[in-house]
């Protein structure tokens, strides 16, 4: 049977679109504001991710660019999403200490807060990022002087920070998110987490940076959306002795995740975090699906979901 041309250029953009969004009326959004890792890709920002839920943004890692590509989602900027405004910008979950997750703590901790942000940044993470916020506040301090006794009028209650150190387990619950902690693997840090969100309507999982690892395949089972970082099999192998030794113990290579996703079966699979090594984004969702035949992405900043 012959089908009219733009029948099926009209299912052909469903099904594209089915593979990047959920439908509109899901109360939870994912924003992918930073896909990158520690290379400076100019259209890759450090890694983060906002989960919107009712009006509410609730960011993982906040990597370089974290804040201008937020503002990029927001009406103000064009953008659609109002929960994105640059001055709602408040709760912040750091899934490790590496500095392409963490380097943009100071814009997110001092923009919002220009912008109109009234309360202190709550920041959730691993041991030590209690320190880190102290440092960049007495990094500031003279700009934050400046701002609260100086001409320019600015409250004294948005550069603040309210650090929590986590460990495994609940570690934030509110009206929209249950947010779950747990141990990775990704070298040899001591505390590197992924998280886990349970809001009303749907189960998110990010994993951080990390390799093969049996708590995120405990925490992912079932997931609707799964955020694994990856990096390519065929790069892999063009990479020297000492690379591929540290990569293997840090990072968890497309087979492996095609096995992992095969074993959890999420709703979608969004790879994030993505060490090309010369190969193709093509290439890399060829090699996750040699091994798994579910849904996948492969993320762009500023992908919703």
């Amino acid at each position: 049977m012959r089908f009219p041309i733009a029948i099926v250029l009209v299912v052909a953009v469903a099904l594209l679109s089915d593979a990047r969004a959920e439908p509109a009326t899901s109360a939870t959004r994912v924003v992918l504001l930073g896909s990158g890792t520690p290379n400076p890709e100019p259209d890759r920002s450090g890694p983060a991710v906002a989960i919107v839920v009712n009006d509410t943004p609730y960011l993982v890692d906040f990597g370089p660019g974290v804040v201008r590509r937020a503002a990029a989602m927001s009406p103000s900027y064009g953008g659609e999403i109002e929960a994105l405004e640059t001055e709602k910008l408040g709760i912040a979950f750091l899934t490790h200490l590496h500095s392409d997750h963490s380097a943009g703590l100071p814009d997110l901790v001092l923009t919002p807060w220009v912008m109109g942000r009234d309360k202190p940044l709550e920041l959730y993470g691993p041991k030590g990022v209690g320190d880190m916020a102290a440092h960049v506040l007495k990094a500031y301090d003279a700009d934050i002087r400046y701002r609260v006794d100086g001409l320019e009028p600015a409250n004294d209650q948005g550069w603040r920070v309210n650090a929590h150190e986590i460990e495994s387990g609940l570690i934030y619950s509110d009206e929209n998110v249950q947010v779950e902690a747990f141990r990775v693997r990704h070298g040899d840090w001591e505390n590197a987490y992924g998280y886990r969100f349970t809001t009303p309507d749907r189960v998110i999982v990010i994993s951080g940076d990390a390799a093969p690892d049996a708590n995120i395949e405990a925490f992912a089972k079932g997931a609707d959306i799964l955020l694994h970082e990856v990096y390519s099999v065929s790069g892999f192998a063009r990479r020297n002795e000492f690379w591929q030794k540290y990569h293997r113990n840090n990072h968890t290579s497309a087979h492996e995740l095609g096995e992992i996703a095969t074993r959890v079966q999420p709703r979608l699979l969004v790879l994030y975090h993505v060490l090309f090594w010369g190969s193709s984004e093509e290439v890399v969702l060829d090699e996750v699906r040699e091994k798994y035949s579910g849904r996948v992405v492969l993320g762009r900043d500023l992908d919703v979901y």
